[in-house]
């Protein structure tokens, strides 16, 4: 059986937040969006349908706790978000995973999707750090 191992697409547009007792959790290094990305580390999966049953009932454990976290950080930005979108995109990386990404009325691309519009905005480093300590202490 095949270890499982990130894309390393992810890499170029995320860092490492945590390990979850199922997913591998990134921080997407856009500051125009509170915004992490779910990685179930199961070797080889594309699709929701290739996790075990029990599998998918902790990937939506998981996703309600990453969206807590998207609220706290946009909250401890002082941008409380309007609206919390989870999405199993795959076009680009195939790799199994799941976007929780927090979006204001506001926010320059509303109400449009936040994939491939407009440059990312990288973190400064004192804000990545703030952010990933948030990550780390839910």
């Amino acid at each position: 059986m095949a270890a499982f191992v990130v894309d390393p697409a992810f890499a170029a547009g995320s860092v490492f937040a945590a390990d979850w007792p199922l997913c591998h959790v990134r921080l997407q290094d856009d500051a125009r969006f509170p915004w992490l990305i779910l990685i179930p580390r199961v070797a080889g999966a594309t699709e929701l349908e290739h996790l075990p049953v029990s599998d998918r009932a902790v990937l939506m454990e998981e996703t309600i706790r990453a969206g807590a976290i998207v609220r706290a950080l946009a909250g401890a930005a002082g941008c409380p978000i309007d609206k919390l979108n989870v999405a199993a995109l795959g076009n680009v990386t195939a790799q199994l995973h799941l976007h929780v990404v927090g979006r204001r009325r506001d926010d320059d691309l509303w109400p449009d999707p936040v994939w491939g519009r407009g440059p990312a905005e990288p973190y400064d480093p004192a804000a990545r750090a703030r952010a990933l300590d948030l990550i780390d202490l839910a």
